[in-house]
């Protein structure tokens, strides 16, 4: 090789080394600006633009998750959260920037599967549901347990991290900032500690929020601790003697709009506390209904009525929120007949001592049942189906049973829909297509039903109902039925009904008789 082909090589060498050192330093020149663009620091201007963003869509401790929907300024802040860059800042705004991106994406969640009842609706909506923020993938109870209770240890977070629900401490309309964050904290503990609906204290009996349950270790574990912490913000001290209870969560939604459940569906005011039967119930949840059916006529000839049939039907139902909008369960009939004929009687005679040929009782009937809601914008309407197989032998009666119930399957879909009517006020509507003992001597009808409501106050339910039913058997048959009834509320899980109508149907109408129900119901939601 001559000297100058080896000049030229060392050249070129050298020259491609160099564009190579170029170019590795013009790329990484470009992933810092890169990084530079995307990487955000949090400053004033961010708590600002969530401040202005509360203050705008909160009101009376609830969000207008309707107006969210068509506001850019969520998706900003959103974006800020997941590129926002905390690594060079100090406590208090690393827990600000914390707190406010947690409430933040749960409202960010709700939208996203708006409009629902409950985030209870979504699945995982706490522990499974993964956000970027400040660089990590997150859940929001990692936000909650790892980046601020288990960093820095303070029972005051529960105050003001809103989980979405009403039975949450109230949801603020203003943005956490650093230089005022331990002041904003003492102010949301003593507003919610000194707020009767949240603490309720009856005369030696102290019922609280279940967060003081479910964190005991965040208020000190025993009674004593707990006691001593409320007092820390109380106004009115409590009694370290009273008798501790824990009330149970409302995870209604905390919707200052028109989701089902919300503080102010359908207009506000008590009319948005009711329960609404209409709707299915969260994921996760349980529903367990006992309703208690006491149907009684008489009949007999030329007006006197002699002759009395009482039938006592105790309903049992179970239901699951297996996936949103689709609950899946359990339905059983229980039942006791009397017959009187000739003598006097009262429609509480069914449950007196058994005479045979005239009494009879046991479990007819079980099977499955789902419920579910079709329409996402209509969230209080559903479709409930149940499908019950008959128990026993001979229900319909022969020479020595009386008539208990149907021999085959009876298999019901009810349409439900219920909708509020100002503030104290609602309609449900329920139209079932009912076919009973399949077989051979099956029955078809097709029950019509509304409800009238007035809502006094937000435990307490008052009705009317209104129901025909047209029976397509061979020469038209039909039964009617008018009455009133209440509900009361106990807690927002418990519920007790009662209810008295007058019915009569095509052969009472003609005979001259009489009939009437009275009925008990209690339903448990978990």
């Amino acid at each position: 090789m001559t000297i100058m082909n080896k000049y030229r090589i060392q050249t070129s060498i050298q020259l491609g080394t160099g564009i190579l050192k170029s170019s590795i330093l013009a790329l990484a020149f470009l992933i810092a600006c890169v990084s530079s663009v995307s990487a955000q620091e949090i400053n004033d201007k961010f708590f600002d633009q969530v401040h202005s963003f509360l203050d705008k869509h909160v009101a009376d401790n609830a969000v207008d998750y309707a107006a969210v929907r068509t506001d850019a300024m969520l998706s900003t802040l959103v974006n800020k959260i997941n590129n926002a860059d905390i690594s060079n800042s100090d406590d208090d705004t690393k827990q600000a920037f914390y707190i406010n991106a947690y409430n933040l994406l749960v409202i960010n969640q709700v939208i996203q599967e708006y409009p629902i009842a409950s985030v209870q609706e979504k699945s995982g909506f706490f522990t499974k549901s993964k956000f970027q923020v400040a660089g990590e993938s997150l859940t929001l109870n990692q936000i909650e347990h790892e980046k601020l209770l288990g960093h820095y240890m303070d029972g005051r977070y529960h105050f003001v991290l809103v989980c979405g629900a009403v039975g949450c401490p109230p949801i603020t309309n203003f943005a956490y900032r650093p230089e005022s964050l331990d002041a904003q904290l003492d102010g949301q503990v003593s507003a919610a500690l000194n707020n009767p609906s949240f603490t309720m204290v009856n005369g030696q009996k102290l019922e609280l929020s279940q967060i003081f349950n479910w964190y005991k270790a965040d208020f000190g574990k025993s009674k004593m601790n707990v006691i001593d912490y409320i007092n820390q913000y109380r106004d009115d001290k409590i009694d370290p003697n009273c008798k501790l209870g824990y009330y149970p969560y409302d995870w209604q939604l905390n919707d200052k709009g028109t989701s089902l459940g919300s503080p102010s569906a359908g207009g506000g005011g008590a009319n948005a506390y009711r329960y609404v039967v209409s709707s299915a119930i969260p994921v996760g949840t349980y529903e367990f209904k006992i309703f208690n059916n006491l149907y009684s006529q008489q009949t007999g000839q030329d007006g006197n009525l002699t002759d009395r049939a009482s039938f006592f039907t105790t309903t049992l139902s179970a239901l699951y929120g297996f996936k949103p909008k689709l609950n899946v369960g359990i339905n059983a009939r229980w039942r006791k007949v009397r017959n009187h004929f000739g003598t006097e009687s009262t429609p509480f005679d069914v449950f007196g001592s058994d005479v045979p040929g005239l009494s009879r009782k046991g479990l007819t009937a079980i099977g499955p049942q789902i419920r579910y809601a079709p329409v996402e914008a209509w969230s209080n309407f559903s479709i409930q189906s149940s499908f019950v197989f008959s128990i026993g032998e001979d229900l319909t009666g022969n020479d020595t049973e009386t008539f208990i119930d149907w021999d085959g399957p009876t298999w019901n879909t009810q349409f439900f829909n219920d909708f509020s009517i100002g503030e104290h006020f609602s309609l449900f509507t329920e139209l079932d297509f009912l076919i009973e003992g399949i077989g051979e001597a099956s029955q078809f009808s097709t029950p019509f039903i509304t409800i009238f409501s007035y809502i006094p106050t937000t435990k307490l339910v008052i009705y009317t109902i209104g129901g025909y039913s047209p029976i397509w058997v061979e020469g038209y048959d039909y039964f009617y039925q008018f009455g009133a009834g209440a509900k009361y509320q106990f807690t927002p899980s418990v519920e007790l009904e009662v209810l008295y109508t007058d019915f009569t149907n095509k052969g009472l109408r003609n005979s001259g008789g009489q009939a009437e129900t009275i009925n008990l119901g209690f339903r448990l939601n978990i």
